[in-house]
C-alpha cells in the first residue's frame, strides 16, 4: 500500500517523496518503481523536513511509531496513517498527539501484498476515510484532505467508531465468514468425497479473501474485537433465523430472506455505478481560528453521506476568525450541507463554483 501511495503522489506532482523502511530491500524495490525519490531505514532521518508524515504499518504499531515521528518531525507536520482499526489507535494516542495525527483508511487493495505489486491507479475513485478529532488542528486537517484527493481518492471524514463498527461490517467480518466456509469445506468430506473439489465459480467468488495475510488480519480483528465481535453475534442470529424458516418449511420467510438481498445487492450496484457528473457548488463558512473546527464539519457531513470535492481553509488571526470553502457536488447537497453547517452557529453560504 506505501508502494502504491508513493506511485499515486508522484502522478500528482508531489515531491519529494522519502521511503522509510526498516526492510533495506524493499527500499531498493520503491526506489526502482519510482515510487520514492530517496530512502532511509532511520526514522528520525527519514522524517526531518517532512510536511507529512503517512504510517503504512501494522495496526498495533502505528501508535508507537507516530510518538517516533512526532519526536522527529516539525511541529508543523501531518502525522496520518492507513490503517484498517481506528479507535484502537485515536484511544492510545494523548490529546496533545491527535493535535497533530489524523488517522486515515483507504477502502482498496489487492490480494498480493509487498511493494512489488504497487500500482499508481490504485486509489482512483475509492473513498478514503479520514477520522479527525475535536484536537485536530484545521490546518492540518486540510493538508490530510488534499494529500488524500491527490491520489485520486474521495476522502470522507467519520468518527473512529463509526469507521470501526462500518469495516466490521463490509469488511472485517466478510473475511472471518470466507475463511469459516473454506475451512469448513476443507475439512468436511460426506461419504469420503472431498468437498473443494466440488467447488464452482460461486465458492470461488465467496472465499476469494480467505487468501489474505494471516499476521496483517490477526491485527486488524483484534485491534477492531469489540465492533468485530458486535457483528458477528448479529450473524449469528441472522443465520438462526434463515436455519429456523428452513427447518419449520417456512416457504415465505426462506424467500424473503432471499428478496431483500436481492434488493440490497441492487441497491450497492447502483452505488457502485453512480457517476456524479452534477456541477460543483462552494460552500463557504466563516469559523473561528481553533483546533476542532473544521473536523467537526467534515465529519458531520460525512455521516451525511455529502462528499466533499475539495477543501481550502483561509485561517485569520490567531484568536480571530477565518473562511472554510468546500468543494461539494450539486446544488441539493451544496444547500444540505450549509444548512447543516448553520445549524452548528456558523454564517455559510452556498453558491456555482
Amino acid at each position: 500500500m506505501g508502494g502504491s501511495l508513493g506511485l499515486a503522489l508522484r502522478r500528482a506532482g508531489v515531491a519529494p517523496i522519502r521511503g522509510v523502511d526498516p526492510d533495506a530491500q524493499a527500499l531498493e524495490e520503491a526506489a526502482r518503481l519510482g515510487a520514492v525519490d530517496t530512502t532511509t531505514t532511520s526514522i528520525a532521518e527519514g522524517v526531518a523536513g517532512a510536511a507529512s508524515v503517512v504510517i503504512a504499518a501494522p495496526v498495533p504499531r502505528i501508535p508507537d511509531l507516530a510518538r517516533e515521528v512526532f519526536g522527529h518531525a516539525p511541529a508543523d507536520c501531518l502525522v496520518t496513517d492507513i490503517g484498517s482499526a481506528k479507535r484502537a489507535v485515536v484511544d492510545a494516542l494523548s490529546a496533545d498527539e491527535r493535535v497533530r495525527f489524523v488517522g486515515g483508511h483507504p477502502i482498496c487493495g489487492g490480494e498480493q501484498c509487498g511493494v512489488g505489486f504497487a500500482r499508481e491507479d490504485l486509489f482512483n475513485g475509492a473513498t478514503w476515510f479520514l477520522t479527525p478529532t475535536s484536537e485536530t488542528r484545521p490546518d492540518l486537517y486540510e493538508r490530510a484532505h488534499s494529500l488524500v484527493a491527490a491520489t485520486g481518492a474521495v476522502p470522507t471524514a467519520i468518527s473512529a467508531g463509526v469507521h470501526d463498527r462500518l469495516m466490521a461490517l463490509v469488511s472485517h467480518v466478510p473475511h472471518v465468514l470466507a475463511s469459516a466456509l473454506i475451512d469448513q469445506a476443507a475439512n468436511t468430506a460426506p461419504e469420503g468425497r472431498e468437498a473443494l473439489r466440488s467447488a464452482g465459480p460461486s465458492f470461488d467468488d465467496l472465499t476469494r479473501v480467505a487468501g489474505s495475510n494471516p499476521p496483517l488480519w490477526a491485527d486488524i480483528l483484534l485491534a477492531n474485537r469489540a465492533a468485530l465481535v458486535e457483528t458477528l453475534d448479529e450473524y449469528r442470529e441472522r443465520l438462526d433465523v434463515i436455519a429456523a424458516a428452513v427447518m419449520a418449511g417456512d416457504r415465505g420467510a426462506v424467500e424473503s430472506f432471499f428478496a431483500q438481498a436481492a434488493d440490497a445487492r441492487d441497491r450497492l450496484r447502483a452505488v457502485q455505478r453512480a457517476q456524479d457528473a452534477v456541477d460543483p457548488w462552494d460552500v463557504t463558512a466563516v469559523i473561528p481560528d481553533q483546533p476542532g473546527t473544521v473536523s467537526d464539519i467534515a465529519t458531520a457531513l460525512g455521516h451525511a453521506h455529502i462528499n466533499i470535492r475539495d477543501l481550502v481553509l483561509h485561517p485569520g488571526p490567531p484568536g480571530g476568525v477565518g473562511e472554510l470553502v468546500l468543494r461539494i457536488g450539486g446544488a441539493e447537497d451544496a444547500r444540505a450541507a450549509a444548512a447543516m453547517i448553520r445549524d452548528r452557529g456558523y454564517t455559510v453560504w452556498a453558491a456555482p463554483a
